[in-house]
């Protein structure tokens, strides 16, 4: 049996949860930190303090997936996980080592008795544990992908919530979906935000408890009808769409919607969004998106087209939405001398101070990333494989550097007697520079592109000041027709007097109805 601490605040939950969890936890923790710029969490609030539960997610970032969820859950959560990733090196004992109870999928090969049996005691091990009041977490698609939308459910999931139910002897269990997005999923020091959802209201011909004498067909029909409800739950949660490039236009029109607001809010230096604000941002889209789809296709597949043409011409000059609103031309020649400085700081004085971290940390980098794209057979493993590799790659490499730079010093003062002592030092130092280096690489690439940008907006912006004034007009119009589009729906945040979305101060209040 699965033994799981209840939901508890952080200083109990230390001491009822076993030490190697939390320490396998702390170091996934670490991971995760190093890989993602930044995970934002919404929605803490809405895990019940007084019984078990099930989280459900959908599985678009292989072992990412659950990595965040492990690492940002307030209490000790024990995955269902397939049965072959217990038989990977290393990776397979830790995850017993969290414990992670092992799922036989019938596309594995095998028994189906066998398959059964393995599978129910699974199923018993998770929901006795879930029904004691802890919490287990479930990915019903049953494979990880890299599509835009869910794959078809499993039953799996709603069969293991009327397991708990049916020998649960307090509290009936919960079910809480659980939303994960990524702006880029596969790549390092991008970001992340997990959203665990209100529990999710189950209706009243499904919300029973199984009797030990009932029917299997009734059960398992009882089990597809709940499936189907979580499939309607989730698709509502991942914001499902049909195509990436569909997914992408609903981005760009959350962004021009957003640049156009904050305009005539007086907000033109409103900042970059995170990622709770970009979510909710694309749930607005996209609710009126769908909304207005089944009444009025014509209308809405007008304005993607529109959207699109305007994305074209967006890409095609290199801006953002919110650069439009922005004064092509330098006020003060002070403005020429702060970029010219930039630019040389960028390009002249930081590469020299970066060589030493590319020298040591580009090896490896090319190693893990060659390894991500062999070793890949989705693009949605790639993650999984810079995430797991580079954890043990990149210090194996500053630890070498270091092993390095002590026998170079010990030896070059064989050479040269009178060279000061401080191998050890000297080790030291080489680790530190290598771990700063990568890390200013790293921040380095970005500030380029930022700089880059910078000079590029102001040259392409005076050289096309038609174009802009014209995607000006354009960027007013679409915004009055996406607001449109989303009228007299209840939809998710609000909207700040500076056009910005965030989630309601009170969460029961009504949502701004401006998309």
């Amino acid at each position: 049996m699965v033994s799981v601490s209840k939901l508890t605040p952080r200083g109990a939950y230390d001491s009822l949860v076993p030490r190697m969890y939390r320490f396998l936890v702390g170091l996934a923790r670490l991971i995760v930190r190093l890989f993602f710029r930044s995970v934002e969490v919404v929605g803490v609030e809405h895990i019940p303090e007084d019984g078990g539960g099930i989280l459900v997610s959908w599985h678009p970032n292989g072992i990412v997936d659950p990595g965040l969820i492990l690492t940002h859950f307030p209490a000790q959560v024990v995955f269902g996980a397939r049965d072959g990733l217990f038989r990977v090196p290393l990776f397979g004992t830790i995850i017993r080592m969290l414990g992670t109870v092992p799922i036989a999928r019938a596309k594995d090969g095998g028994s189906d008795a066998d398959r059964r049996a393995a599978n129910a005691r699974a199923m018993d091990a998770l929901a006795g544990a879930v029904a004691g009041g802890s919490y287990s977490c479930l990915f019903p698609e049953g494979d990880s992908h890299d599509r835009p939308n869910l794959l078809e459910l499993k039953t799996g999931a709603a069969r293991f919530y009327y397991r708990a139910r049916q020998i649960s002897k307090a509290k009936r269990p919960v079910i809480i979906p659980v939303g994960l997005h990524y702006d880029h999923k596969r790549a390092f020091r991008s970001n992340a935000l997990i959203t665990f959802h209100p529990p999710l209201e189950i209706p009243e011909e499904l919300d029973l408890s199984p009797r030990e004498d009932e029917d299997p067909d009734v059960g398992r029909d009882r089990a597809r009808e709940l499936t189907s409800h979580i499939d309607r739950v989730l698709r509502n949660v991942v914001h499902a769409t049909e195509s990436w490039e569909l997914h992408h236009l609903m981005h760009r029109a959350r962004k021009l919607v957003r640049a156009e607001r904050a305009l005539r809010a007086g907000s033109i230096d409103l900042g970059p969004s995170g990622m709770e604000e970009r979510i909710l941002g694309f749930a607005r889209v996209w609710a009126g998106y769908y909304s207005k789809l089944q009444h009025e296709p014509e209308q809405v597949l007008e304005l993607t087209e529109r959207v699109r043409e305007y994305d074209e011409d967006m890409r095609a000059l290199g801006l953002e939405d919110h650069e439009l609103d922005r004064d092509p031309r330098f006020a003060s020649p002070w403005l020429y001398a702060i970029l010219v400085l930039q630019v040389v700081l960028v390009f002249l004085l930081l590469p020299p101070i970066l060589f030493v971290g590319y020298l040591v940390n580009g090896p490896t980098a090319l190693v893990v990333w060659g390894a991500s794209k062999l070793g890949a057979k989705r693009m949605k493993d790639e993650a999984s494989i810079k995430a797991l590799l580079g954890s043990l790659l990149f210090p194996a490499t500053w630890a070498g550097i270091g092993v390095f730079a002590y026998k170079a010093h010990v030896f070059l003062n064989v050479l040269f007697p009178t060279m000061p002592d401080g191998a050890f030092l000297s080790a030291v130092t080489a680790v530190a520079l290598s771990i700063l280096g990568g890390m200013l690489a790293l921040r380095y690439l970005r500030v380029a592109r930022e700089t880059v940008r910078s000079v590029r907006v102001r040259l392409t912006r005076n050289r096309r000041r038609s174009a802009i004034r014209r995607l000006r007009l354009e960027r007013a119009e679409l915004h009055e027709a996406l607001i449109e589009l989303s009228a007299d729906l209840d939809l998710p945040g609000e909207v700040t007097p500076s056009g910005r979305v965030r989630l309601p101060a009170d969460p029961s209040g009504g949502a701004d109805q401006v998309s």
